[in-house]
């Protein structure tokens, strides 16, 4: 991994975030010769934090509605009730 130290990112960010983009590898912050941060690309965040939470949140409503015991009007399936939450018509 390569390093820079905050020094170094203050005086020439422009290339630092162009050598993360060429590389597309994190980049170790360091303060005081000690590890500070990582700088990752807008990509890696998102696989690895931002999708991470959607899938989690996606899983736990998911469970939600399973758990969930709604009685239906005779005659309404439940993708029925789908399409009229979503205003549209019955077939």
């Amino acid at each position: 991994m390569e390093t820079v130290n905050a020094l170094q990112l203050r005086q020439s960010l422009g290339r630092v975030l162009q050598r993360l983009k060429r590389t597309g590898r994190p980049i170790l912050l360091e303060k005081d010769r000690k590890p500070a941060a990582v700088i990752i690309s807008l990509e890696d965040y998102r696989k690895r934090f931002v999708d991470v939470e959607v899938d989690r949140l996606r899983v736990e409503m998911v469970e939600r509605i399973k758990g969930a015991e709604i009685e239906l009007p005779r005659g309404l399936s439940s993708l029925d009730l789908l399409r009229e939450l979503r205003g549209e018509e019955r077939r």
